[in-house]
């Protein structure tokens, strides 16, 4: 089973969240979603003080397979960017909640938390079914 912490909020789109602060979050792409993605070789980010909207497309990664979105799990400014996985992909798919981390927003809506699952709602719709 892919590693799945329980410190984290998920997205039905296999991103994740953590809460630094009250008004801050740090998100990046689940295990599960590097697993199906495989090798990462490119990571387009959005630019520093973008406003982002809930479940609208932020970022894009590429794979060796294809181009995929990933998808803002919260709405709020983009205040900081990981550009180690701008230079060196690879990371996403080493260390996807910790170096391979995607953005940090600062949020508009705390209420969108709501929205977001818990490490065991995630879980139950990364197994595959029996």
């Amino acid at each position: 089973m892919t590693n799945i912490p329980n410190e984290l909020f998920y997205t039905k789109t296999h991103e994740w969240v953590k809460k630094i602060s009250q008004s801050v979050v740090i998100m990046g792409i689940t295990a599960h979603a590097q697993e199906q993605l495989r090798d990462i070789v490119f990571v387009e980010l959005p630019s520093l003080g973008k406003e982002l909207k809930a479940g609208e497309a932020c970022a894009v990664v590429e794979s060796v397979k294809a181009a995929y979105d990933i998808f803002s799990p919260l709405s709020g400014k983009v205040i900081k960017i990981n550009e180690k996985i701008q230079e060196k992909p690879q990371r996403v798919n080493e260390d996807p909640y910790g170096e391979g981390w995607f953005l940090h927003i600062e949020i508009s809506d705390p209420n969108e938390f709501n929205a977001l699952l818990s490490q065991a709602q995630y879980q139950a719709i990364c197994e595959p079914a029996p």
